[in-house]
């Protein structure tokens, strides 16, 4: 750009009276044209100057103009600037972008070098770590590099899990045992045991699950008891096992305070525990005459009676019962039977309460009124007619069975009068009462009231209707 500017001057000399930055007053204006440009030339600033000083003048001129120049286009750069006759500067729009400033992200090389090929092949620049699709392969260390280290070459870097602190401890398993209680899956919780750093707290794990399992219902105990059977030999020890449950006699006086059966419930842990092979059939006669606490010895001799009762062919595997939806249809039919036998015998709706609900099926409470419906239009009693609707009645009012579950077995009857009737000649009428009587008492609604199915019977409107048939409602 230098070269070009100092080409244009010399081709068109600058005069220093055009290059000056004052005004020109109106006395040069008007009077100027009889100054020759002689004169001129030769005076500057009130001064006469000789040849040689005017060839020094002139090339200061030339090199403030240049200054000038470069100053404008570095500035103002792409907007075409050029220099006018009187020297000076031009600013045009009409000219294309001339300095690589005014493109951005132009990775061309701006030394004046080269091709005009993209700087490192493209793959340079801010945030660029290469070329697109361009594959490191392993650096090769230098052992003749002073920063070389040996030692570190043979390092192999793992990741550290610190193990778990007493706190740290009960935080983290506590949610993992509260969970299983939900979903059931052994497999799960080995896997998170397994990815803890448990430590000595290793041995901590069984105690806690089944002091958890002391205020849960009887289907968690019995997912505990399956839980140590799974745990045993791939995340614990049979060493850890005994010393859990060592912890668990020693903890006895102090578990009695939240639950008062607690010393019985340990001992079925441990007859389960001894059952299932996970604590040597010893362990009990380990602790004959070494045992100063009542509580403790009284967990023992659980454990040891109901091991004797294993031997005359009780299933101890079997003890804490199987949990709700687990227990296969037929069983939980049984059971819902016995206990409406045993209400009926007794008349404690409390104890047919409770039973209920150790049941833990509260989706299956239909097959209980629909069984409760059938044993009434079986019986064709009035005690057993009066005793099943009070007890609907309190079931309904305590919300152990919910609307939409006595609806349904209401219905399920509704559905299977039919087949019933064929035992129970009297099976509509006494279930159009005992549906009304419902209604009144507030166990069922209108709508379901209404439902009731109605027994068509055949009689003939008249002796000489010619056998013309009507069919009419109870």
């Amino acid at each position: 750009m230098a070269t070009d500017c100092e080409a244009w001057l010399n081709a068109n000399p600058v005069e220093a009276g055009d290059l000056s930055d004052s005004f020109i007053s109106a006395e040069e204006d008007n009077g100027g044209s009889g100054v020759s440009n002689k004169n001129i030339n030769n005076e500057i600033n009130g001064n006469w100057m000789s040849s040689s000083s005017n060839n020094i003048h002139e090339a200061r001129l030339k090199a403030k103009a240049k200054r000038r120049l470069r100053k404008n286009s570095s500035r103002d750069s792409g907007r075409g600037d050029s220099l006018s006759d009187n020297g000076e500067v031009v600013r045009g729009t009409s000219m294309a972008p001339t300095s690589p400033k005014s493109k951005l992200l132009d990775r061309k090389s701006r030394m004046g070098k080269g091709r005009g090929l993209p700087k490192k092949g493209g793959a340079g620049g801010k945030g660029v770590w290469g070329r697109s699709g361009e594959v490191y392969e392993p650096v090769e260390v230098d052992k003749k590099d002073p920063n070389f280290d040996e030692d570190q070459e043979n390092c192999v870097y793992e990741t550290v899990v610190p193990p778990l602190d007493e706190r740290d401890f009960e935080k983290t398993v506590t949610p993992i045992v509260q969970e299983y209680f939900e979903h059931g899956d052994t497999n799960e919780v080995a896997e998170l045991l397994a990815d803890l750093n448990l430590g000595p707290m290793r041995s901590e794990v069984p105690s806690l699950a089944v002091s958890l399992a002391l205020e849960a219902k009887a289907s968690q105990r019995e997912l505990t008891s399956r839980l140590l059977v799974d745990l045993c030999g791939s995340v614990l020890s049979h060493s850890d096992m005994e010393s859990s449950f060592d912890k668990l006699l020693r903890d006895l006086p102090d578990l009695v305070l939240d639950t008062p059966g607690a010393p019985q419930l340990v001992g079925q842990f441990i007859a389960r525990a001894v059952s299932d092979q996970i604590l040597s059939k010893s362990y009990i006669d380990s602790y004959k005459g070494k045992v100063d606490c009542e509580h403790a010895r009284a967990a023992l001799d659980r454990a040891a009676v109901l091991l004797k009762m294993s031997m005359g062919g009780l299933r101890i595997d079997n003890h804490w019962g199987t949990g709700g939806g687990q227990r296969p249809v037929i069983q939980l039919i049984k059971e819902m039977n016995l206990l409406l036998k045993e209400y009926i015998l007794s008349g404690d709706s409390k104890e047919a309460e409770r039973c209920l609900r150790d049941l833990e099926v509260p989706h299956f409470h239909h097959e209980f009124v629909y069984e409760a419906i059938v044993m009434v239009l079986e019986s064709r009693g009035e005690k057993t007619f009066k005793m099943v609707l009070q007890l609907l009645k309190s079931l309904s009012l305590s919300s152990i069975i919910t609307v939409d579950q006595m609806q349904r077995g209401y219905e399920r009857v509704y559905m299977d009068i039919d087949e019933i009737n064929i035992d129970v000649p009297l099976a509509y009428f006494i279930l159009e009462q005992f549906v009304e009587k419902s209604f009144h008492m507030g166990v069922i609604g209108v709508k379901l009231r209404d439902q009731c199915p109605h027994r068509n019977r055949k009689r003939f409107v008249s002796e000489g209707d010619g056998g013309v048939v009507k069919f009419e409602r109870y």
